[in-house]
């Protein structure tokens, strides 16, 4: 059904547009064209700016696929499973493969005009559509194989096939369950509309008994219309899935085996995140500013080479995974982390300072050394330059555990306790016992004196009162700074409340 009006727009729809009442005859459909020509989100933006108003189109499978601005998807939802209840707005079905529909809300341009651009915009996306079905295989074949270039660390590669470098992350989901090839379907046509060979900006493929998706994205760009896609998806076709936080793409592997982990700890129709605290994150709590002053100081003795293989062993756990991932031998992998702890003159197996380079690490602002000759003028005479005098980095202390560089103690208590306070005495020691021992479970079980099956459960409780995913590095790294700040005398494994009877097999001393 259609229906046209002009009604008052219910959402702004941005920047200063052009209505469509105001271009010369036959302006707007060029416009249209051109943006039809980039993509379906431009394609929707165009219409809603010329309309004056907004513009949402709905995938009766996943909701809004493309909505501008993001607040009106709602309403353009509504609008599509009841278009008699809503009049003022202009509503077409597009006649894809998917059903979609689009729905325009318009604002000073006539009702005429508005039908004309929603019924030009629907045709555009028609053509989309079917143009992308006709290439609908090499696409996929594509896909299949910038994964594997990603998976093997190839990602130079694979960002010269996609012929798009302006992705420098990717967010990576992992998601089964028995619907899969059916989510598989429905993902393509809502995250891949029209798409034209080489130019997707997610990536969507059948990996075994995966579906998968990867969104490239800069390291600052927003990300979370994807998550919310596939997030609807999981639910909908009840698949269980896991994401990692977004990473570079040379750290690819790393990303992939986070959102493996974060998949295992899923219930269907359920996105589990392994990406840290959220709002309690470190890098939201700290200012900007200060962690990257911090961590530009902590991490200037390193190279580039050097603080990838401390990254990459930091996220995977082991020099074993960390080695796949950077496309080196393990001995290798050994061997620079050698020599950044004795360039950084610390103890890497520390746990405490495992997770403050982390933070160093995952900080927004940590550039890289430059060298003097490189920042000098072209034009600069080559002059003998005397040794400078070298300056010791600041070194990583593990007391306090969050360094007064970033937070002061007062802070760094409030931080903490706000984060630990719904976990009692018993989780409290297990968990500060667990993250000690960098998430493994024998060791940490040995040292409390319980069985592994006892403290799996504890640590699965500890995670549902926290709202947390534990699978996750980075969240085990933060926890680990918020444990041992708030962490008193009395809390360590010889006092774990005892109960009695098998789930304690006594503590080794």
């Amino acid at each position: 059904m259609t229906t046209g009006g002009a009604g008052r727009p219910q959402h702004p729809a941005g920047p200063a547009p052009t209505p469509a009442a105001q271009d010369p005859s036959g302006q707007w459909a060029q416009r249209l064209t051109r943006a039809a020509a980039r993509s379906g989100a431009v394609l929707v933006a165009e219409a809603a700016a010329l309309a004056d108003g907004w513009a949402v189109l709905v995938d009766p499978s996943v909701g809004a696929v493309h909505s501008t601005p993001r607040t009106a998807g709602p309403d353009g939802e509504r609008a599509a499973a009841h278009p008699q209840a809503h009049a003022h707005l202009t509503v077409r079905h597009v006649g894809d493969a998917s059903g979609s529909v689009l729905v325009v809300g318009p604002g000073r341009t006539p009702g005429a005009h508005v039908a004309l651009i929603a019924q030009a915009t629907a045709d555009l996306l028609r053509v989309r559509a079917r143009r992308a079905d006709d290439v609908r295989g090499t696409e996929q074949r594509l896909h299949a194989a910038v994964l594997n270039l990603l998976l093997h660390g190839q990602h130079a590669l694979a960002v010269s096939v996609l012929g798009d470098g302006t992705a420098t992350h990717a967010t990576v989901y992992r998601l089964t369950g028995r619907t899969v090839h059916a989510a598989y379907q429905t993902l393509w046509r809502a995250a891949q509309p029209g798409a034209v060979l080489g130019g997707p900006r997610m990536l969507v493929c059948l990996e075994g008994t995966e579906l998968v998706a990867v969104a490239r994205h800069g390291g600052q760009d927003d990300h979370t219309s994807a998550r919310t896609l596939i997030t609807r998806i999981a639910e909908r076709h009840q698949l269980a899935g896991g994401a990692a936080e977004p990473a570079p793409l040379d750290m690819f592997a790393t990303a992939w085996a986070e959102a493996g982990a974060a998949r295992h700890g899923a219930t269907p129709g359920r996105l589990a995140v392994a990406s840290g605290l959220g709002a309690d994150g470190l890098l939201r709590v700290v200012p900007a500013d200060r962690l990257g002053v911090w961590s530009a100081a902590v991490l200037r003795p390193l190279d580039r080479e050097q603080r990838r293989t401390l990254e990459a062993w930091l996220r995977s756990g082991s020099a074993l995974t960390a080695a796949p991932a950077l496309d080196v031998s393990e001995g290798t992998v050994r061997a620079r982390l050698r020599a950044a702890a004795a360039l950084l003159a610390v103890d890497l197996d520390h746990p405490t300072v495992q997770a403050q380079l982390l933070l160093a690490l995952r900080a927004p602002a940590a550039p890289l050394p430059v060298s003097t000759q490189a920042a000098a003028p072209m034009t600069a005479p080559v002059l003998p330059v005397p040794p400078a005098r070298s300056t010791a980095p600041p070194r990583l202390r593990t007391d306090p555990p969050l360094p007064t560089e970033l937070l002061s103690r007062q802070d760094a208590v409030r931080w903490a306790s706000g984060l630990l306070e719904p976990l009692d005495t018993r989780f409290r020691i297990t968990l500060r016992c667990w993250l000690r021992h960098r998430g493994r479970t024998a060791p940490a079980a040995a040292e409390l004196g319980l069985h592994r099956s006892t403290l799996t459960a504890w640590l699965a409780e500890c995670g549902k009162l926290l709202d947390l995913e534990l699978s996750s590095a980075t969240t085990r790294a933060e926890l680990h700074l918020a444990v041992e700040t708030t962490a008193t005398p009395e809390e360590v494994p010889e006092a774990l409340p005892r109960r009695g009877g098998r789930t304690y097999r006594g503590v080794r001393r």
